[in-house]
């Protein structure tokens, strides 16, 4: 008999409404993080400065983190592939964004712009396969203008004005895309506990 993980027991044994949950517990803190994150990098989004090269770096380091946790408390088999793919896009966009910060906020914005484009077609599958939980509109949106806003990061990144600002604003449209599958979740649970 093969031996299963910690994880995929208790992905087996997740019913939906503890699916639903643990999705809307994460959604609700990804939604908090992003807005915090967002309103820390506006007020000094100007430059590089090491604040600002340490938010750029935690935000996909926290994203990584969360779909870590995604991956071992709640992803049925078929959204595993997607998450690891998700986990590999967050490591290598934080040694991205690592060595692009010394070479200005152009690279930072290229680097961030494959990574949008990539997450949110990640973001788009995993969406889609957990459709039958409910909520998950919110974030089919999310992963199609991410991969718009990731595009229009590199494009930007070509200009004469490139600024870390339109990061803020991402985050900001993820984290109320975040909040709104959250809630839509938990509509999802009440319903389905009477």
């Amino acid at each position: 008999m093969p031996h299963s993980t910690a994880a995929e027991a208790v992905a087996a044994a997740a019913t939906p409404a503890s699916s639903a949950t643990i999705l809307r517990n994460l959604y609700a803190a990804r939604f908090v993080f992003a807005i915090a994150w967002a309103g820390l990098l506006a007020t000094d989004a100007s430059d590089l400065s090491p604040f600002t090269v340490a938010l750029l770096l935690a935000y996909p380091l926290f994203d990584l983190g969360a779909a870590l946790y995604d991956l071992r408390s709640s992803a049925a088999a078929s959204q595993r592939v997607p998450l690891l793919v998700n986990v590999a896009l967050s490591a290598a966009t934080t040694v991205g964004l690592a060595v692009a910060v010394s070479s200005g906020i152009p690279d930072v914005l290229r680097v961030w712009g494959v990574w949008a484009i990539t997450a949110g077609v990640v973001q788009l599958v995993v969406a889609a396969r957990r459709r039958g939980l409910g909520g998950q509109w919110p974030m089919i949106l999310s992963g199609g203008i991410s991969v718009l806003a990731g595009a229009s990061f590199i494009a930007v990144a070509s200009g004469d004005n490139a600024s870390l600002r339109a990061l803020a604003g991402y985050a900001t449209l993820g984290g109320i895309f975040f909040a709104a599958s959250a809630s839509r979740l938990r509509r999802t649970d009440t319903s389905s506990e009477r």
